[in-house]
C-alpha cells in the first residue's frame, strides 16, 4: 500500500494505492473517487460495535471497505471539513481517542468503538463520548485547519480549547476546568477548557468551528 496526502493543509485530500487484495476501510460519504481493480464492501464492522458508535458516538453504523482485485487500483478520500489529514500508527500497544468529526479511514486490523468521558464530557462538548480505535495498523484523522503534534512527557501538562481537541494517545490524563479566573471564564471568549497530562500524544487543530459558524448565522441573519 502507497498513500500521500496532497493539497495540504487547507484543503487536504488523501490518495491511497492499493496493491492486490490490499484494502482500506473509510466512513461513508469520504470517497471523492477510485479507479482500477477495486471493489466495495459496505459493513458494520460488528453491529455492537456499530450501534455504539452510531448512538453514543454520532458517526453512522455502516463503514465502507474498498478491496482491490489482482490488478490492484487507487481509493481517493477527503474529509467534510476543510483541513489536514495525519497518519497514526497504531501497534497493539497504542490506542487513540479521536473526535467524532475526525476520523477519516484506516487499515489493518483495528476496532473502531466509542470511548466513555464521563460525565465531565458534557461539560467539554456536551457529548460524552469519543471514538476510540484500537488494534494493529493505521488511521487517517482529519481536522477542521491544519493540525499540529504535540508530544508530553510524564507529567507534563497543556491546556486545550476543547474545539481545537483532534485526538490524542489513551491513557492520557484529562479534566474539564474552566479558562483562568472567574473574569476570565466569563468574558475571556474559552470558556470551558480541558487539561491533559501526559506521557502521549495530542493532535490539536488549528481552527475552531463554532466562531466560523457564529460568522456564517450572522451573514445569513441579514439576508433574512
Amino acid at each position: 500500500m502507497k498513500w500521500e496526502v496532497i493539497a495540504k493543509p487547507s484543503y487536504s485530500i488523501l490518495r491511497i494505492e492499493l496493491g492486490p487484495n490490499e484494502s482500506v476501510t473509510a466512513e461513508p460519504g469520504a470517497m471523492v473517487y477510485m479507479a482500477g481493480d477495486v471493489d466495495v464492501k459496505t459493513h458494520t464492522g460488528g453491529l455492537r460495535r456499530a450501534l455504539a458508535r452510531k448512538f453514543l458516538g454520532g458517526e453512522s453504523i455502516f463503514m465502507n471497505t474498498f478491496i482491490a482485485g489482482p490488478r490492484g487500483g487507487e481509493v481517493w478520500f477527503a474529509p467534510s471539513l476543510p483541513g489536514d489529514i495525519e497518519y497514526a500508527v497504531l501497534d497493539g500497544s497504542r490506542s487513540l481517542i479521536i473526535q467524532d468529526t475526525s476520523y477519516l479511514a484506516h487499515h489493518g486490523d483495528i476496532e473502531l468503538g466509542v470511548a466513555w468521558r464521563g460525565f465531565k464530557g458534557l461539560l467539554a462538548e456536551g457529548e460524552l463520548f469519543w471514538l476510540k480505535a484500537k488494534g494493529v495498523g493505521s488511521v487517517w484523522i482529519s481536522s477542521y485547519g491544519s493540525i499540529l503534534k504535540r508530544d508530553l512527557g510524564p507529567g507534563e501538562r497543556i491546556v486545550v480549547d476543547n474545539f481545537h481537541f483532534v485526538a490524542m494517545d489513551d491513557g492520557m490524563r484529562w479534566d474539564v476546568r474552566r479558562f483562568g479566573g472567574l473574569k476570565s471564564f466569563l468574558f475571556g471568549g474559552e470558556g470551558l477548557v480541558i487539561e491533559i497530562e501526559g506521557p502521549g500524544r495530542v493532535y490539536l487543530q488549528t481552527r475552531s468551528l463554532p466562531p466560523f459558524m457564529q460568522i456564517i448565522s450572522k451573514y445569513i441573519g441579514r439576508r433574512r
